[in-house]
């Protein structure tokens, strides 16, 4: 006899479909102001949507910033209680001109679904939010209590977050946060994210001079910001990318000829990773591309301006030049320590004459792991064992959920990642896209996991 739960759901996609199409009309990019209207929209469509599914309480959670939507069911005396979370913000579409479809106009393209958000994090929270509520609709309960938190500010920083979950610490009080972020690293091999880096940026402004000047009439003779920027962010890494920071490894985890030997046994192409991005072959077998992937700390420009940028040309010697940092840090960095050191290579390197501005994040994120005998994380696993017939492997991301460092220092739980979207989605880019495979994939996935967990309290 078949799951009453999961036929319900494989037999009502075409609705599913039409809720996302609704879900990704909502123009909710948080980071730009201009976009206000479509955050409330989304979280308008979200509170209706979870109470007709049968969650009590429905309503937004603020702290200062963007709110937070919330509901719950909470039906099963005695049981365990999980914090589901999705994030219903976007990223902002730019350039809409290097879209195929319009980017919050839901459309179908050869087994793929196009739309801002639709694979960060639509459609796999409406995918999460919409199994629990078959369950509600089939059976009329839950085997374990369930807290709903679908975050409004993922995409910009979760600068409120912390004080959400301080402020409402009754309400979402839970044995383990089970995330509906994150997304798996690949779609033909199935695989457990438990660990990530953390996180810490900084902006810099490098000024020469007092104002821009004429290149023909002061050529020669005053100094050029973006020239001496560009020295500037030369000294932070060797030719061959490794870090020159003095003390910006201070505390990381070191990499043991174990953790190396476990990354061997990952199958994984790297030629072809490679060549799928456009970059030359970088030569590295698997373990060391995994080893820099993952388990080694970064440090990146992520953005290098100044002077004139618009059409055609400008003679100019620009005054001022700025630049964006990033940093990915492992276990035992401090994101603080680590911006302390980037801070102090680069004032010790600022050339002579010019005035160096830093101004770095205010927190930033830890990298976080989740136990191995966690209780949630083995339900995971054996619900993807059991529904694509492979034992996953423990893998790592080398990017920074800050949910994970934040719930984790405020609430003290662990974070379970189970996310259905596929790292290859272009989220954040054009064209983002979510495999349609990935619906009956979840859907059969997520009922798994429920029940899985839930027999195992």
């Amino acid at each position: 006899m078949g799951d009453a739960v999961l036929a319900r759901l494989l037999a009502g996609q075409e609705g599913f479909v039409a809720r996302l199409a609704e879900l990704v009309a909502c123009q909710s990019v948080s980071t730009d102001p201009a976009y206000a209207a479509g955050m409330a929209q989304a979280r308008a469509w979200w509170i209706a949507r979870l109470t007709a599914m049968g969650f009590e309480g429905a309503r937004d959670l603020a702290a200062g910033g963007h709110p937070a939507v919330t509901a719950r069911w909470h039906g099963a005396a005695d049981a365990p209680t999980l914090l589901v979370y999705g994030h219903y913000d976007v990223q902002p579409p730019d350039p809409v001109e290097a879209w195929t479809s319009s980017p919050f106009v839901l459309a179908s393209r050869d087994g793929r679904l196009y739309g801002r958000g639709v694979s960060d994090d639509k459609g796999p929270s409406l995918l999460a939010m919409e199994t629990l509520g078959a369950f509600l609709a089939e059976e009329g309960r839950l085997p374990f209590n369930v807290t709903v938190l679908l975050e409004g500010e993922e995409e910009c920083g979760s600068a409120s977050l912390a004080r959400i979950l301080d402020e409402n610490r009754d309400w979402l009080r839970a044995d383990a946060v089970l995330s509906a972020d994150g997304a798996r690293w690949r779609a033909d091999l199935p695989t457990m994210t438990v660990a990530t880096r953390g996180n810490m940026a900084m902006e810099i402004t490098l000024r020469t001079a007092a104002k821009d000047l004429h290149s023909g009439r002061y050529g020669g003779v005053a100094p050029n910001a973006l020239h001496a920027m560009a020295r500037l962010v030369a000294t932070l890494h060797d030719a061959e990318g490794n870090i020159l920071v003095e003390g910006f490894e201070e505390g990381a985890a070191p990499v043991t000829d174990e953790d190396r030997a476990e990354l061997r046994k990952i199958p994984y192409d790297v030629a072809a990773h490679d060549a799928s991005i456009g970059i030359a072959p970088s030569g590295r077998d698997v373990a060391g591309f995994l080893e820099r992937l993952w388990l080694k700390p970064t440090l990146d420009v992520n953005g290098l301006w100044g002077g004139y940028t618009g059409a055609g040309g400008k003679t100019v010697i620009p005054a001022e030049a700025f630049a964006k940092l990033s940093m990915r840090i492992v276990p035992g960095q401090r994101p603080k320590r680590v911006a302390a050191a980037v801070e102090a290579h680069l004032r010790r390197h600022c050339p002579p004459g010019a005035t160096l501005t830093v101004k770095a994040a205010r927190n930033g994120s830890i990298a976080t792991a989740v136990p191995g005998d966690h209780k949630l994380l083995l339900a995971a696993e054996a619900a993807l064992e059991a529904t694509t017939g492979r034992k996953p492997l423990r893998v790592r991301m080398g990017a920074t959920l800050p949910l994970t460092d934040i719930v984790s220092r405020v609430l003290g739980i662990d974070t379970v990642m189970f996310s259905f979207a596929t790292a290859d989605e272009d989220f954040h880019a054009p064209d983002e896209n979510w495999r349609e495979s990935a619906m009956p994939e979840g859907f059969a996935a997520w009922v798994a996991l429920v029940r899985k967990f839930g027999a195992g309290r």
